[in-house]
This record gives structure tokens, sequence and C-alpha cells, in this order.
């Protein structure tokens, strides 16, 4: 953003241009000439006091009297006499000093003293008695104090006078950091925000208000003091807001809420009170502030054990400026949070944030309008599809998308392609939700085979499971921090989670630790990110969604809008109560595990056969492995095939062929633990 939005560097439209008679620039002149002109002041006292020639010694100097070599004498009170002789030694060059400098007791300079040197100098030299020059003196003995003060008044006191009027004595301080930010210089509209319609249309309400306020006031309606926009991070709230300062014929200030807060008390709620000051002066306008959670937390205790907050103060200067006895300037507030649970109710209520929009992760139609935005930037080849693309990106943010579509012009950049292809869109889908390939990784055959006969048992239970979501593919090669991973392909996007989708859910983790102690009578460290999930999901089933069997109908979690020390680590129920959570949840743990042990021990030849494709291929899809559970077989080369064939086949100059991407083209799922909201 250029720094003419800057409201800092704005000036009115009465202000005199700078180097204007009375302008700023003509009292910065007047500053720099004063400086000049004690500079020069101080360079002459310095060379008249100090600027002393060569020393004499006092026997030096009686001989040149008693010679009557000398043209000019100043005789000064503090001991000094300076002397100028009236011809050269004998044997010294003619460009020799001829001026010197004797140095006396200062007691001994006395009226005597001077008369005796006038009456064997008269007639031969000028003689002058100087008294010192007092007040030089005393402005010498100053001029390092005055120096000093100078400093601190020209960087200092100046900048505080200057910044005087919004800041007060915290200068630029408590001056606002907001940005102005004009229709011309924003290039995002409501065309550029796509999957979350109803969020559109009510701050598309706001954008018409400020159009035409007099259609709304017609029928007596006001227009809201604020809207906070609530939703999981990358969901677009900040792009939303951008939006409305490209479609706005207003002025948009900017701000972040922890912008606010510095390490001097009371700067906090000066800054407000300046934002909404220029604000008011420019109304009707919008007012966005992002991250409002910073500054906007719940009042009351809090780790600091109370008291006079500085935080607290910044929130009540907000209040008050929202909805306080000024309640008829039209400046709207648009706030963006995601974590709405924290924030005061005073800050929520009617009157101040009047409306919170929801801005939900997209849907399926949702993320195809997303991706079809992101991908009018780039080249696109003949076989990439959209729908497909967005039916394989469940619980995808908006962020993530648009990170898709970059990595997979990225990767379609490093693979020297003309165009992105459907392949380059599902290796930046994997490589943004579970980490990069890692396929040059040199893997120990035992351990490979312990992964492949884990995936094997993951895959086999998802297939078969007929609540779970259907198996997309099975991978061995690392991915991340992990050595393989099975993806499930959701068939639709869930907003509920049922009982029996989490249980078979459950039944598919303890695959993977089950078909390893089947085939090797061991079991591995590699089973820890299945044993966490699974434990999560029992536990949120028993102590947040009433499913279990004897804790019955009852919330047992965590209060996320808990404050304050004191309330840290404690609960709402008896520790009779928290034994019986503990041992209903391992029940269900339990049972699900059994019920995974007998499919294993009962389709032990398919988990075998699943595994060895995987060591062959690395990679299978999911339609190979429901063939596989058939009994069918997969024709297709392997890896080692494809090396071997690209070994044998002959080479031009340094050029060689590059085996084919073992992965198929399919849809990736969603294989991570829900998240319910």
């Amino acid at each position: 953003m250029s720094d003419e939005n800057d409201p800092q560097q704005q000036q009115p439209p009465d202000q005199k241009p700078p180097g204007g008679p009375g302008g700023r620039l003509s009292r910065s002149m007047m500053s720099w000439l004063i400086l000049l002109g004690l500079a020069m002041v101080l360079v002459s006292v310095l060379t008249d006091q100090f600027a002393a020639p060569k020393p004499l010694s006092i026997t030096e100097f009686y001989q040149l009297v008693e010679d009557k070599n000398i043209e000019k004498l100043v005789i000064r009170e503090d001991g000094t006499i300076e002397v100028l002789i009236a011809k050269l030694a004998e044997g010294e060059l003619p460009d020799a000093p001829r001026q010197f400098t004797v140095i006396f007791p200062r007691e001994a300079i006395d009226s005597e003293f001077v008369t005796n040197i006038e009456e064997k100098l008269r007639g031969v030299a000028d003689v002058e008695a100087k008294k010192p020059n007092q007040f030089m003196l005393v402005m010498l003995s100053m001029l390092p104090y005055l120096l000093i003060f100078g400093l601190i008044w020209f960087f200092i006191f100046r900048q505080i006078r200057s910044a005087s009027g919004p800041g007060g004595m915290l200068g630029t301080f408590g001056r606002s950091r907001h940005r102005v930010t004009p229709k011309e210089h924003t290039n995002v509209t409501f065309a550029d925000v796509a999957g979350i319609d109803e969020s559109k249309e009510e701050v598309a309400e706001i954008i018409e208000f400020l159009k035409a306020p007099k259609k709304f006031q017609r029928l007596g309606g006001r227009i809201p003091h604020g809207i906070l926009l609530v939703g999981a991070p990358g969901c677009g709230k900040t792009l939303l807001a951008k939006a409305i300062a490209g479609e706005a014929d207003v002025p948009f200030f900017s701000i972040s809420g922890s912008d606010f807060v510095e390490m001097f008390v009371g700067v906090g709620a000066s800054r407000v009170r300046d934002l909404f000051k220029q604000a008011k002066e420019n109304s009707p306008c919008i007012i966005f502030l992002d991250e409002i959670d910073a500054v906007g937390r719940k009042r009351g205790a809090s780790f600091g054990g109370g008291g006079h907050d500085e935080r607290e103060q910044t929130l009540n200067a907000i209040l008050v400026e929202m909805d306080g006895f000024e309640t008829n300037s039209q400046v709207i507030v648009i706030a963006a949070t995601n974590r709405s649970d924290v924030l005061d109710p005073a800050l929520v209520r009617p009157g101040r944030f009047d409306r919170q929009v929801y801005v939900s992760l997209p849907d399926l139609q949702g993320r195809y309008e997303i991706l079809k935005v992101h991908m009018r930037k780039i080249k696109l080849g003949p076989d990439v599809d959209v729908r497909r693309s967005a039916r394989g990106t469940p619980m995808f943010s908006g962020a993530e998308l648009a990170a898709i579509v970059n990595e997979a012009a990225l990767i379609a950049t490093m693979r020297n392609k003309e165009f992105v292809e459907q392949e380059d869109l599902e290796e930046a889908r994997d490589k943004i939700r579970w980490g990069r390939a890692k396929k040059s990784a040199v893997v120990d055959e035992q351990d490979r085979k312990v992964t492949a006969f884990h995936e094997a048992g993951h895959a086999l239970i998802q297939a078969l499971e007929k609540d779970a979501d259907p198996i997309h593919k099975v991978s061995i090669i690392p991915r991340g921090p992990a050595g393989g991973a099975t993806f499930s392909l959701p068939e639709r996007d869930r907003m509920v989670y049922s009982k029996h989708y989490l249980l078979a859910m459950m039944r598919v983790m303890f695959g993977g630790r089950i078909a390893e102690k089947l085939f090797f009578d061991d079991i591995s460290s590699g089973a820890a990110s299945d044993i966490k999930q699974v434990t999560e999901v029992a536990r949120r089933m028993i102590r947040e969604w009433g499913m279990g069997e004897q804790a019955g109908f009852v919330y047992y979690g965590d209060d996320e809008g808990r404050g304050g020390m004191l309330e840290l680590g404690t609960r709402d129920y008896s520790d009779n109560t928290a034994e019986m959570i503990d041992k209903e949840i391992k029940h269900v743990l339990d049972a699900a595990y059994k019920e995974s042990e007998g499919i294993i021990r009962a389709n032990r030849g398919k988990v075998e056969t699943i595994a060895e494709s995987l060591l062959k291929l690395e990679t299978i899809s999911g339609e190979e492995v429901n063939a596989l559970i058939r009994g069918e077989t997969v024709e297709r080369p392997g890896v080692a095939d494809l090396l071997d064939r690209a070994a044998a086949e002959p080479t031009v100059g340094m050029a060689r062929p590059v085996p084919a991407d073992p992965e198929p083209e399919a849809d990736l799922g969603g294989g991570a633990m829900p998240q319910p909201g």
C-alpha cells in the first residue's frame, strides 16, 4: 500500500502545503539556520580561545624581551601571553612560526609585571593588556550543558509537541497505526470471494447501506454498529474484508488487534480514541479490526490477578466508542476472529456487534467455486477436472485450496511442463495436507515389510466396513512424518458424525497394529498416530457427545471459555465420575479392538495379498484394493520393473528416461480424524 494512504502522512485540505508561508518546511529551515549560526559562533569562539600557536618557555620569553625581538605582545590576566616576534633567529626557515604563547602563573601577572614589560618594549613593540571576557568564560563553561539540552529538545520534546494533538504526551505511540484503503488501491472484489455466499449477502447489505442510506432509513431502520466475522483459520474472513474495501466507495480503516497494545500504559486506549476520531471525521466509513480477540477477551481475573490491565483499558475504550453517548456517527466496525468463545459479552451484545457472520468451511460446491477462482491465473491441462479435485478435498479451507493450486503450479514448473495437469493437483493436495513424498528415502527392508502389512490392515478394514468412508488409496512411500498412509474418500461433507461411523473409524485405526502383531508376532511404534487419534475419538464420544452407556447424556468436556489461573486444571464432576468415564472410554476402545482383530483374522490371506502388492507397487488405488479382496490380480509394472526397464534402454547424450509416477490419479480423502464443529 502506498504511503499517501497513511492518515499520519495525510494533510487536511485547509492546511498549507509544505514549503509555503507558515508551513512545516519553513519552521524546519529556521531551526537548521539557528543551529548553523550557533555552530559558527562556537567555532569562532573556540578558534579565538584555544587556537594558541607554538608554546614558548618563560626563559625564551625573557630572552626575546631583552633582545627586543618582539613586534606585538598581548598579556592576559589568566597568565597567557601571546607573542609575535619581529624576526626569526639565525638558521630558521622563513616559513617557521612567528607567533608563540607563553604561560605564566596567574598570580605573576599583575600591574607591576605589565608596567615592567611595557618599559622594556617601549617604542619597540605594541604591548596590550587584555582582561578576559567573563561572559565568554561563562558561556564556555555552560556550553556542554546547552548542547545536551538542545539535542534533547530537538529530538524528543519537539516530537512530543508535534504529536500532542491526537496522541497527547505519548507522542506518536498514542497515535493509531491503521491504514486507509481507498477503492482504487484495492484489487479484491466480491467476484474474488467464493464458497461463502451467505456471508457475502450479509456484508453486501452494509455496502448497499453506505451507498444509499436513505433507502433503509425510509422505514426507520438504522445502520448496524458492528459485524463480527467468525470462522476457522483460512476460511476467508480477511479476504471478505478486503472485498468490502474494494466494493465500498467510503474510506476503509484497517488495523490488527495487536497494534493497539504497546509496552506503555494507556497507549491502547489512546490509539482507539485516535482511530475512531479520524473515522468519525471521514464518516461514513468502515473500520476493520483483524484478530480482535487480542484485545477483546473477557474481563476479570487473569494470570496477572486482575487489577489495572492494559488490555482491559483498551477494550473499555472500544466499548465506549462503539456504543457510547455518541451513537449517530456513520462508522461501521467489522471485526474478525476465530475465537469468538473468549470475547467479552459486552463486546458481542446487540448495539455493538449487531451481527455475527459465520464463515464456515466450504462445502463441495463452495470448494468447486474457490478452485475456479484460483485456477483463473494458471494454465490448466485438458485432463484437469475441477469437480474431481473439489470432491477429493473435504474439510479443506479456502486458504488450503489456494495453496493447492499454487503448489500444483510450482510442481508442474519443476517438472518442465507447459501446463498444470491433474496429477500435479493430486500431488499438491497430498503435500499440503500430509507433507512431501520421500520417494528417494532409503528404508530398511524389514521396516518396509512392517509398514506394508500395517497399511494392509488399515486398507482391508477400510474397504470392508460399510459405515466407513470408501478407501481412496494406500501407499508405503514415506510422506511427512509417516512411513505410509491409507487414505479414504468421504462420499459427502459430514456436518455430524454418527456413532456407527465413529466406531467403524476406530476399527480402521486398530487394523494396522493388529496386522503387525498377527504377522510378525511383534508390535512397533508406527501405530503412535493411530493410538492418539482413536483415543481422542473415544474420549470425545463419552465426554462431549453423550455416546456412553453409563455417562449418558451429560457433557463432561473442558470449558474453553474458562479464564484465570485459579480455574485451570479444575473440573465440574467428582473423582468417582472421572473414574467411571475412564472405564467407559477403555471399554469402547477394547470392544473396537476385538472387533477389528476378528476381521483381520478372518481375512488373513487378503491382508497378505494387499501387503505383497504394496511391496511391489508401493502405491495402489482403492479400486485395486477392492479387486485384490475379490481375489483378482493387479497387472501393472512395479517400481523395480520400471527401474530395470529404464536401465536397459539406451540413453542419448545426457538424457535418460524417468520412471513414471507409480501413484495413480485418484482423489484424496479425509483420512485424518474428524473435527466436528
